[in-house]
């Protein structure tokens, strides 16, 4: 390493790309298969995708400004920077675009749970979206990793 940033910026796609995995390949599965109360595993993995969110753009707006620091304009020429770019706005879309119709569904819906309620299949189509945000953030965060350990730049 050269330097602190240079840890740091290790460190942030560390964090990021492995919180990501390990939350929503692990981690969240885990709850629903070991609790018997699914909507008790639900909140669980909400509030844990929600705290993967708040740290993926802490990382991502790291890793973005240390890339445009140390190779100026050059870096709208490398995929690093664009992988990132796109993961920090799927992750803003869903925390603060789809995370919020969700928890609405979820308050219109008391006192019954969600998924025994009229809104199911709204929420069954947002959380669906929700999915398919989190499941292009995680391939490119993979491929991010890829290309940082093929080439930096």
């Amino acid at each position: 390493m050269r330097s602190l940033a240079d840890a740091l910026y290790a460190v942030s796609i560390t964090l990021w790309i492995g919180g990501l995995w390990a939350i929503g390949y692990i981690v969240a599965p885990t709850l629903f298969w070991t609790l018997a109360d699914r909507a008790l595993a639900g909140s669980l993995a909400g509030q844990l995708f929600t705290l993967i969110a708040y740290v993926g753009i802490g990382c991502a707006a790291y890793v973005l400004l240390y890339r445009l620091a140390r190779f100026g304009g050059a870096c709208f020429r490398h995929g690093i920077f664009w992988f990132a770019l796109i993961m920090l706005l799927l992750t803003i879309a869903g925390e603060f675009g789809v995370q919020p119709i969700l928890e609405s569904l979820k308050h219109q819906a008391l006192p019954a749970e969600v998924m025994e309620s009229v809104f199911r299949d709204r929420f069954a189509t947002w959380h669906g979206v929700a999915s398919v945000f989190y499941l292009i953030q995680s391939i490119l965060g993979a491929l991010l990793v890829w290309l940082q350990g093929r080439n930096p730049r």
